[in-house]
């Protein structure tokens, strides 16, 4: 069974012993995969690759062997069927009932889920209760709630927890995010960044001693260097809630690659909500009582440090430009201001986005063009990110 399976992943350069595939049949004969598509994958990468730095490499070699298999067969068809067509009309806003779904875990919503999946016998739409289209409810596409599981149709307001039906696997190209390791290795750009340090030459100098010897007919002659140290100051600004809870695990990526680097003299992160105000955050929840004055990080991070901004610049205009209530007059009157007084100070300052410019309302996209305006933007992919570690390094 699937030989030809066999055959290409040794061929695309996975060792796979005959062991390791028998025990891959035996599970199967077991049904150790659930009778599901994505169980099926997941005992595949269990049995069969040896080592994380492999998954990208079976991941490809997955999706070539099984690229014709129906992308939402784990759904019901007929509940795909129903959800093929979300261009009706706009169901109305109901406040109460978006609270009531944010009062929701998401434990709660995938038990109430699967009962829906079960009981649903037609189509519905602009509902709160089943699974349709654009409406307040928790399940389906195209609507408004603040939080719930996307069930075919396309992303646009990047709200939802989880993608019914999902396939994790797909192709790890250049332009595909990143995960911790791909991080850990751009990040190490920066590490090219380190100052000669004002102390005695206690260094052995490899390239001078050879060239000294050399001019001094062969005679050795041992020259120092004075030593190298790291001297890169990073401080990292992430944004938090709201439309980044799409990008959670891309984000919570970046910031374990980030504290467990030791590519950095000093590093330090904040969070904000939106755009920064006159606080910043110590932790993602957007604590008041774990806040700082915008004003107080500012004035202790001097203009050497490397900014480096994540976030999707999404938000309504007056999210940006709106003043800021109660503010004195000689601080800065809007989210935009701030920002500013960044882009002043700080000379290596870079914005990385994990989303795209959104197509789907001007006010976002607005606020995303005067974002990219300010700041050099760049995609939270491998070649993104490199190409941002390379601006943090221009002098």
């Amino acid at each position: 069974m699937f030989e030809d399976f066999l055959y290409l992943l040794r061929r695309n350069g996975l060792k796979i012993s005959l062991t390791e595939w028998m025990s891959l049949m035996e599970a199967l004969d077991k049904g150790l995969h659930g009778s599901s598509f994505t169980g099926f994958y997941h005992l595949c990468r269990c049995l069969l690759v040896k080592s994380e730095a492999d998954f990208d490499l079976f991941d490809r070699s997955f999706l070539e062997y099984f690229q014709d298999v129906p992308f939402q067969q784990e759904l019901p068809q007929e509940l795909m069927n129903w959800l093929e067509h979300p261009n009706g009309p706009m169901g109305e806003y109901d406040e109460l009932q978006a609270e009531l779904n944010q009062s929701l875990s998401h434990t709660e919503i995938e038990v109430m889920f699967r009962e829906r999946k079960k009981e649903q016998r037609e189509a519905h739409n602009c509902g709160t209760h089943w699974v349709g289209t654009h409406g307040m409810s928790v399940f389906g596409n195209m609507g408004m709630s603040p939080d719930g599981i996307r069930v075919g149709g396309p992303s646009e307001h990047h709200r939802a927890f989880r993608v019914a039906g999902e396939r994790r696997f797909r192709d790890f190209r250049k332009d595909a995010v990143l995960d911790t390791r791909q991080f850990q290795v751009a990040l190490r750009k920066l590490r090219q960044f380190s100052g000669l340090v004002d102390l005695p030459p206690t260094e052995f100098d490899v390239d001078n001693t050879i060239q000294d010897t050399a001019e001094n007919a062969g005679n050795l002659k041992v020259r120092y260097k004075r030593p190298r140290e790291n001297t890169v100051k990073v401080l990292l600004l992430m944004d938090s809630g709201g439309s980044m809870e799409y990008y959670g695990t891309l984000c919570t990526s970046l910031f374990h690659a980030v504290s467990k680097s030791g590519h950095f003299k000093s590093l330090d992160i904040y969070y904000f909500h939106n755009c920064v105000y006159t606080r910043l955050y110590k932790d993602p929840i957007i604590d008041p009582h774990q806040a700082v004055p915008t004003e107080w990080v500012l004035s202790n991070h001097s203009g050497d440090w490397k900014i480096i901004f994540v976030g999707d610049a999404q938000m309504d205009p007056s999210e940006l430009e709106g003043r800021i209530y109660g503010q004195a007059a000689d601080r800065p009157q809007s989210g935009l201001e701030w920002l500013k007084l960044f882009r002043e100070q700080y000379r290596n300052i870079i914005w990385l986005n994990p989303g795209d410019r959104p197509e789907w309302g001007e006010e976002w996209s607005y606020s995303y063009d005067t974002i990219a305006d300010l700041f050099p933007m760049y995609p939270l992919t491998v070649e993104g990110l490199e190409d941002g570690m390379k601006k943090l390094l221009t002098r």
